[in-house]
């Protein structure tokens, strides 16, 4: 197949990207930055130049680690600033690539490579903007060394989860099955106490864990999908119902009858759902032999835990989810197809709310809401079919994906994706 050639992929790749500067170049030659880039801007400047760092001198929503590439985009100037985090993360997308197919060795890992720069292209309003967008490729790699070389993929794992929180969900599905969990699970402590020394040497020690305690005090926000009733009360003009701006945090909340309620028993309950996806894949790994298979949708039941019940929801968190269903269908294809279509769908959907139709969104009207609806919908499905798998396989039983599966003929020269 063509799709299976290093030259065709690269010319994806290129073509990809190509495409994102040019449309990003109007904002880049006027020295402007979009979607989150102007607030990760002005951290940078306030650090660069007046030495208020934040998370070191003040309290932060983010985790340390964020700082870095924050700070990073910002070395050349606050007008060059669109560019470089672009660059930054064109040169991740590579290495996510490269990763993948092991320099193009690995044939199984072009569909795995595909599906990234579709999800990338699809999800792009807020991949080239946020954070995410170097935190996604990050656990793919990670992902994909655990293998071979676990201690760096312990590294990323943990680099990862000190730029955003969510990336704790893949490293916990690896130390819970993975035959390299003890190197991946040193380094990541090393990593940790290496970033705690350095916080502490700056005299941060006290701002660490602030991402936690902001986070902690948070209503229920627009998309996530617990709000989705409240979203629709709205729209039909519910007198005691809300969409509302938070201002201090620059987000859109739901007020209504029991809302304060269900934000407050949200966490517990999503830690709940992280605890009995734990347990369920331990119980998988005494009936199973394919390690690989069972890391992989543990990583996608407990990541979609922390979209489906956070009382906290925004288009990025589709990248929470995009990367492991990439690995996964670079490890088989045909047992992945499901969630890897389910995953365009939600992506399609996910760019239709934001940002096409997120201003009406706000005002409440009734397409928008149907639109975010489904894609919630959805979440929930993609989060039953792995709770779904992992059940069966602790059951002792073959997923019915992987039964009605034909044989993949596999060459010598194109080794299928191993993770454990």
């Amino acid at each position: 197949m063509r799709l299976q050639r290093p030259h065709t992929l690269l010319v994806g790749f290129v073509g990809l990207h190509g495409l994102f500067l040019f449309a990003l170049l109007p904002t880049i030659l006027t020295g402007r930055v979009l979607g989150d880039l102007p607030l990760y801007r002005i951290w940078a400047e306030l650090g660069l130049n007046h030495d208020v760092w934040q998370g070191l001198t003040v309290e932060w929503v983010y985790p340390i680690g964020a700082l870095l590439p924050i700070s990073l985009a910002g070395i050349a100037g606050p007008l060059l600033y669109q560019l470089i985090w672009f660059l930054m993360t064109a040169t991740l997308n590579g290495v996510a690539v490269i990763v993948l197919t092991s320099g193009g060795r690995r044939r199984s890992g072009y569909r795995g490579a595909w599906m990234w720069l579709l999800l990338s292209f699809l999800l792009s309003p807020v991949g080239l903007l946020r954070l995410e967008g170097l935190t996604a490729p990050l656990v793919i790699a990670g992902l994909v060394l655990v293998a071979t070389r676990p201690v760096l993929a312990g590294v990323l794992l943990s680099a990862a989860t000190w730029i955003k929180v969510w990336p704790a969900a893949v490293m916990l599905a690896v130390i819970a099955v993975s035959r390299r969990r003890l190197p991946v699970l040193l380094a990541g402590i090393g990593l940790t106490a290496a970033i705690t020394a350095g916080v502490w040497f700056t005299g941060g020690l006290k701002f660490l864990s602030g991402f936690v305690t902001m986070q902690s005090d948070r209503a229920l926000q627009l998309e996530a999908p617990v709000t989705t009733p409240w979203v629709w009360l709205a729209a039909i003009g519910h007198q005691h119902t809300a969409i509302y701006e938070n201002l201090a945090i620059s987000t859109r909340e739901v007020n209504g009858p029991g809302t304060a309620a269900v934000a407050a028993i949200m966490t517990p309950v999503m830690f709940a759902a992280i605890l009995a996806v734990s347990v369920l894949m331990m119980l998988a790994l005494r009936r199973t032999r394919d390690a690989s298979g069972l890391l992989l949708m543990g990583a996608l039941a407990l990541v979609s835990a922390f979209v489906v019940f956070n009382k906290v929801g925004s288009p990025q968190y589709m990248l929470w989810i995009a990367p492991v269903v990439a690995v996964g269908v670079a490890h088989d294809w045909r047992q992945w197809r499901i969630p890897a279509y389910l995953m365009v769908a939600t992506s399609m959907l996910t760019t239709l709310v934001f940002p096409i139709f997120y201003l009406a969104l706000i005002d409440g009207n009734p397409l928008a809401v149907l639109l975010l609806t489904l894609r919630n919908v959805l979440l929930v499905v993609l989060f039953g079919w792995a709770v779904r798998e992992l059940w069966s396989l602790a059951r002792g039983r073959v997923p019915a994906v992987v039964r009605v599966a034909a044989p993949v003929r596999q060459s010598r020269l194109q080794p299928e994706l191993r993770l454990e």
